[in-house]
């Protein structure tokens, strides 16, 4: 129910668990208090404004679609219990995977880069990772933005450079196309 001057989460933290729960094929329930006369306070309308920001450019990624192989990578240390997410600290090494159809995988990195550079190392090339692609990486795109993202594969992961400005806030997502490269 409402409380007045309450402390809400942040539009990053709500990102963070929805691209953490998404990846695990869960579901985030999102509870806005209303007070008694069906209104709803300043605070929640900037909060529902920024998320549905964050949205329009990151949802292809999260409706629709399968968790893949693996849910993610990236060395948060989780504790148990709940209401834990003001004691987690995601970056850009902490990746969630989603996938829609067998041609398409997405991967949310949970902070922007400071160098501009990514590494999936769970997409390593030939390698002994934990979960290889089952067909070469045809393309690779980030949602929101229309440059074009260079990018290369090895061993050791896929390696992404990127725009120097992030298209949305909070964790963005790379769109990766899978495929036979002959057609």
């Amino acid at each position: 129910h409402y409380i007045k001057g309450i402390k809400y989460k942040t539009v990053e933290q709500v990102v963070h668990m929805l691209c953490d729960i998404v990846s695990k094929n869960g579901n985030l329930m999102l509870n806005i208090p209303v007070r008694g006369d069906g209104t709803i306070d300043d605070e929640e309308i900037a909060f529902l404004q920024e998320l549905a920001k964050w949205m329009d450019v990151n949802k292809e990624g999260i409706f629709d679609t399968r968790p893949w192989k693996i849910y993610g990578e990236g060395p948060p240390k989780v504790t148990s219990g709940m209401f834990i997410e003001n004691k987690l600290t995601y970056s850009a090494a902490d990746i969630r995977f989603t996938s829609k159809g067998p041609n398409t995988l997405y991967a949310y990195f949970l902070g922007w880069p400071d160098d501009g550079k990514l590494t999936i190392h769970s997409l390593g090339k030939g390698g002994s990772t934990p979960g290889p692609l089952d067909q070469p990486l045809v393309s690779v795109s980030l949602l929101g933005s229309s440059e074009k993202i260079a990018w290369t594969q090895d061993a050791d992961g896929l390696h992404v450079s990127l725009p120097k400005t992030a298209p949305s806030e909070a964790a963005c997502a790379l769109k990766l196309t899978l495929g036979d490269k002959a057609k």
